[in-house]
């Protein structure tokens, strides 16, 4: 695995430990009897609408509240922040989510909130006239990414992997970060051999031309939920029905947005923004097309963290037995069910507030 990775890995180890101990450390607090919080801290994303603000815009939380306390563009950063208690929720892939576990944060995957799909997927290009046409082409090239240690590299990981690379071949292939704004140009200068882009990113650079697919996570793995939110074990005990009102909103907001028209959820989307107040662009939100969730509500299965485990074991990060699926996430408190799929009637229990 290529050194970034394992620092990344030593990092989310030393987080862990402090996680655990702050864990340890305000177990007690909002003990028995104590008023719920009836407020979620969480980081937002610039330009774009998560779907804890769409579920509390379609009015899904009732007195829940949330309280934004910035921005992030890293998942692995996101769930950092939520297991030392500098937020109350953190969203990332689920490989991130493994290692945070196995490095002794005590926090719960609770709903899955993004995917991949024939609509929303990370595709890796590379110049036209390129000579990168195969796995092996990649030896010794820069692939420009978001993050270290998440969804991209994983993915570009199993990609070499799949095609027969060593770990040896695979340490030589450079991941690099790149902000996903800058990904097309540094390529096109050739800064980078291969840019990965999603979303709008994608679709512009397409659309100007100069530039192939070398594959993408939906070539490679087809449809499936890639993400989850985590809460602490702490804040789930001491704040059930707040944690129940918050997932299931989600999971309201994940059906409205797949079975509402997507002119729809846009203009929804941009309204949002607007409403806000934060001076941001609202043009990248045009191009919406699906969240990319898998299961219904939201809901999570062994499988999405099993293949994540796998890797991580692959790669030494973690030992073969030492991280079961069941251990890493709960849908206790997801409480949609099929009948919800409108969004229209799962009435989420209130918490008092304190």
């Amino acid at each position: 695995m290529a050194s970034t990775s394992r620092r990344n890995f030593l990092a989310l180890a030393a987080i862990g430990a402090a996680a655990a101990a702050c864990g340890r450390a305000t177990a007690s607090a909002g003990g028995a009897g104590a008023p719920e919080t009836g407020r979620i801290r969480y980081q937002g994303s610039v330009g774009q609408v998560t779907l804890p603000e769409l579920a509390e815009d379609l009015g899904y939380f009732g007195e829940v509240k949330l309280q934004w306390v910035g921005n992030t563009i890293s998942g692995p950063q996101d769930i950092q922040s939520a297991a030392t208690g500098q937020t109350d929720v953190g969203g990332a892939f689920n490989g991130a989510v493994v290692k945070l576990v196995a490095a002794g944060a005590p926090v719960k995957a609770v709903i899955s909130y993004y995917g991949v799909d024939a609509a929303s997927y990370n595709g890796y290009y590379v110049l036209a006239d390129s000579p990168v046409r195969s796995p092996r082409d990649l030896l010794g090239k820069k692939v420009g990414m978001n993050t270290l240690g998440a969804h991209t590299e994983a993915l570009l990981d199993i990609y070499l992997q799949r095609n027969g690379l060593s770990a040896r071949d695979i340490a030589k292939v450079e991941p690099v970060v790149v902000p996903p704004v800058n990904t097309e140009q540094s390529l096109r200068q050739r800064q980078i051999e291969v840019a990965v882009l999603g979303g709008v990113l994608r679709d512009k650079a397409l659309a100007a031309g100069g530039i192939r697919p070398l594959f993408s996570d939906f070539d490679l793995l087809g449809t499936f939920s890639a993400g989850t939110y985590v809460l602490t074990d702490r804040f789930l005990k001491a704040n059930p029905n707040t944690a129940r009102t918050f997932v299931t909103g989600v999971a309201q907001a994940i059906e409205w947005a797949r079975t509402t028209p997507r002119e729809e959820v846009v203009a929804r989307s941009v309204d949002i923004v607007k409403k806000r107040g934060r001076n941001e662009d609202t043009a990248a939100l045009k191009y919406w097309k699906s969240f990319g969730v898998a299961e219904t509500g939201g809901r999570i299965t062994d499988a999405e963290f099993q293949l994540w485990i796998d890797w991580l074991v692959s790669h030494g990060d973690i030992k073969a037995g030492q991280i079961k699926p069941a251990a890493l996430y709960t849908n206790d408190f997801n409480g949609f069910s099929g009948s919800d799929r409108s969004g229209a009637s799962a009435a989420a229990p209130s918490a008092s507030r304190s």
